[in-house]
């Protein structure tokens, strides 16, 4: 099995900014969909609801809990800052009550790719851990954000590994510096299929993860 990881995922957003595509899916937030706000930066009047919108969320530590309420004031400061343009002109929007750090930190959340958003809504990753996920680059995104989940990883040691990654630690070395090995996933499988695992990498001299590994490669190809 190649040790490689595959190349070319999208680390960013693909989805309009401001639609509300995993609050609005009832399969991650439940009854809450049918609520989902979404905000259109090509239009004044949905720009300017953004920012009462971000005004109202950098203010309130009521909903500091709530990751899907965290994600619509990520929605809404990433369409404030694409329809007026810039951070500087995005928080002057909110009569400087949000700050351009503040503006930034959320909005970059919004562009995380959506299956790591789905995630954050989940509530298996912590808004504000995925605020410093979004701070690193690329693919090491991904590595951060499984590992985060993968390895029970605190806010605190999240940002701390995002600072490593940015200072040029690769995101590999970074992780096992805390203890995480990324690549490891505890997995449930129905007993036949267990069984007829082990005995196959048994029979192969390899491993059940190598034997995972050239299948997942192959399905993802066919896929």
């Amino acid at each position: 099995m190649s040790d490689q990881p595959p190349s070319g995922l999208p680390a960013d957003r693909e989805e309009p900014v401001g639609a509300p595509v995993v609050r609005a899916d009832p399969a991650v937030t439940g009854d809450r969909a049918a609520d989902a706000v979404g905000f259109d930066p090509d239009d004044p009047e949905s720009v300017a609801e953004a920012a009462e919108t971000v005004s109202a969320f950098v203010q309130n530590t009521a909903g500091a809990e709530d990751n899907v309420y965290m994600l619509r004031g990520a929605a809404a400061c990433a369409a404030l800052v694409r329809g007026v343009g810039s951070y500087k002109a995005a928080a002057e929007r909110t009569d400087g009550v949000a700050s351009i750090s503040f503006i930034r930190k959320w909005a970059r959340v919004h562009d995380l790719p959506q299956s790591i958003r789905r995630h954050v809504a989940r509530g298996h990753i912590a808004p504000t851990a995925a605020k410093h996920i979004a701070r690193v680059p690329g693919e090491a995104r991904f590595t951060l954000a499984w590992a985060t989940i993968d390895g029970d990883l605190t806010v605190r040691e999240v940002r701390a590994i995002a600072s490593e990654i940015n200072n040029g630690t690769d995101p590999v070395d970074a992780l096992r510096s805390y203890g995480v090995t990324p690549g490891h996933l505890e997995l449930g499988l129905p007993v036949e299929l267990y069984t007829e695992l082990r005995r196959r990498a048994s029979v192969q001299n390899t491993t059940p993860g190598d034997i995972v590994g050239d299948a997942l490669t192959d399905y993802f190809a066919e896929h």
